[in-house]
């Protein structure tokens, strides 16, 4: 047995597909898969109040982060689905947080 209490976490942890780093939630976009099952017109969608439905994944919302999952396919893995996914829209958001100085996401972003 230990004598040093095991600490609570305060907050959620995720994993950056991107990065592989551990991160609070608060620190991570969430990002979902919209269409069929198949594989036809599977696009990526932000979710920055992680509310839409479904199986997600975290990213820090960096470029560069965002450019590793792509390169490494990780969208399709951690989201579980077959085919190209379109990755526009993810990163347009990602774009427009860097472009507005925030580089953590909240849950009051707009979306």
């Amino acid at each position: 047995m230990s004598s040093h209490p095991v600490p609570a976490r305060l907050y959620p942890i995720r994993t950056c597909i991107g990065c592989r780093q551990r991160s609070p939630v608060s620190e991570l976009l969430r990002v979902v898969a919209v269409g069929d099952d198949t594989g036809a017109g599977n696009r990526l969608v932000p979710d920055p109040r992680r509310r839409l439905p479904g199986r997600g994944a975290h990213l820090h919302p960096v470029l560069g982060c965002l450019d590793l999952a792509e390169r490494r396919r990780a969208f399709g893995r951690a989201l579980r689905r077959d085919g190209r996914l379109d990755v526009a829209a993810v990163r347009e958001h990602v774009v427009a947080s860097l472009g507005s100085g925030s580089s953590r996401v909240s849950s009051s972003s707009e979306q």
